[in-house]
């Protein structure tokens, strides 16, 4: 098994013993002679064990467990076997909560060493294995975006993200309200602790403050067993209210009381609990309509919006939809185990073009259908008719009618013969635009599409001597 291991041990004899045990096992052995010597060298070497001597003269191995398993201290962090001659069960007992991985007594055993330290190195694999799979699940959070509207917003989430103030997050659908909550989390001193999603428009009314503050067995019917809430949970954390708009009036007040005292008490039951969480919440709708309708607490909402972020619309930051096509192409390539696709420059004209209703979603949704669908690249040909018909239609000058086009003998005509004249040709406008599509004319116009063919049957409109298709 080839790993890099570190000694650490302040006594010359045994460093050279357990490199020479541990080189003639394949293993490659760095040596310090310190905490101090260790800490320093450790981020060059790279060392995926440390085994290290809980007395050492200067800063003792429990201070360099401790330092080593701080998030950040050191990358990657590697596993840590702790030794001792001396130390007691206190020792070890303490040496195993702070994240030893075992505690072993000098003089060492040799099989006993060996052994414990190729379990060391498979559960370390596991670790880098599990930060690598999270990694990946955490690339789906991120936001990208150089355009001036994505820019002011990762400068407020940098000045907002380290402190532990409440944050409302607005936009509309699909504009990445969560990625927001995200990275706001992320970015702060309790990015190691719980991040709690709850989204209070998919929760039953009924059950919405079940699952924020949890119920004692016999609550309600179905309560069979002590439940913790989605509170509790957090405690220590962040907790995302996401369509907080949606959430009841009754569920408001308990809210309120959690972020004005941090006490709440669970479904049926008396105990007052106490946590400690910072609130996020996001919203599309208009909260402070929804305070005037007597829908939303005025004083829940005011909590809410210490600091209010909002996302922008993706038809506000059209110059990213070329940066996000490429991010959602390479993500979806690599979560099928595909080869890279690449999207040819008209295509990412058609697609930068369009207005995009369902913002980020929806781009996300298209670019993983084309990945799927199409072949090593994705061009105008593979992309969904209707967003090149719109983006065709958007590009074509409106049609102006003007009056001095008009046959003379309309300047004799009666109010309701000019008027057919001129519905005639706004509509035979409208069908040349769109091809003679009767449907797509239809609702253009905003009529009906059998309305549509007994107007064109009265006005004597037809194309080469037949009416419009349908298709």
């Amino acid at each position: 098994m080839s790993a890099t291991v570190l000694i650490v041990d302040d006594e010359k004899n045994i460093r050279r013993t357990v490199c020479m045990v541990l080189e003639g096992e394949g293993f490659t052995v760095e040596e310090a002679a310190s905490g101090e010597e260790a800490l320093a060298r450790l981020p060059d070497i790279g060392a995926d064990v440390v085994i290290l001597d809980v007395q050492l003269s200067g800063i003792s191995g429990l201070e360099v467990l401790d330092t080593l398993k701080r998030p950040g201290a050191v990358d990657p962090t590697p596993t840590v076997i702790m030794m001792s001659g001396h130390a007691t069960l206190a020792d070890a007992v303490r040496a195993v909560k702070a994240g030893a991985y075992d505690f072993i007594e000098k003089p060492l055993d040799r099989e006993r060493l060996i052994v414990t330290l190729r379990n060391a190195l498979e559960r370390h694999a596991m670790a880098r294995e599990v930060e690598g799979l999270r990694a990946l699940t955490e690339g789906r959070w991120e936001m990208v975006g150089k355009s001036a509207a994505m820019a002011a917003l990762f400068a407020q989430i940098a000045k907002v993200a380290p402190t532990r103030t409440r944050v409302l997050i607005t936009g509309e659908s699909g504009t990445g309200k969560e990625l927001i909550a995200r990275a706001l989390h992320r970015e702060s001193a309790l990015r190691h602790r719980p991040f709690i999603k709850v989204n209070c428009a998919a929760i039953p009314p009924e059950l919405i403050e079940s699952e924020l503050f949890g119920h004692e067995r016999g609550a309600f019917t179905g309560a069979t067993a002590r439940k913790k809430g989605l509170f509790e949970l957090a405690d220590g954390g962040t907790i995302f209210l996401d369509e907080v708009g949606d959430m009841i009036v009754s569920a408001q007040a308990k809210v309120l009381r959690v972020l004005q005292s941090g006490e709440f008490t669970r479904v049926g039951g008396e105990q007052t609990l106490k946590v400690d969480v910072r609130v996020l919440a996001a919203t599309n709708r208009e909260l402070t309509a929804a305070v005037a309708a007597g829908q939303f607490r005025e004083d829940l909402y005011f909590r809410l919006a210490v600091v209010p972020l909002r996302a922008p619309a993706l038809r506000d930051r059209a110059e990213d939809i070329s940066i996000l096509c490429g991010a959602f192409v390479e993500g979806t390539c690599r979560e099928n185990g595909m080869k890279l696709k690449t999207i040819s420059p008209e295509a990412l004209q058609i697609l930068a073009a369009y207005q995009w209703p369902g913002n980020v979603r929806e781009l996300r949704n298209v670019i993983e259908r084309l990945v799927i669908l199409s072949e090593e690249s994705i061009g105008v040909g593979d992309l969904p008719e209707e967003i090149a018909a719109e983006v065709a239609r958007q590009a074509r000058p409106p049609t102006v009618l003007d009056p001095f086009e008009l046959p003379a003998e309309a300047k004799s005509l009666a109010l309701r013969e000019f008027r057919d004249l001129l519905e005639r040709q706004y509509i035979r406008a409208k069908l040349d635009e769109n091809g003679w599509n009767i449907s797509r004319t239809a609702l253009l116009l905003g009529i009906e599409r059998t309305n549509l063919h007994k107007k064109m049957r009265t006005l004597g409109l037809s194309r080469d001597g037949r009416d419009g298709r349908d298709d």
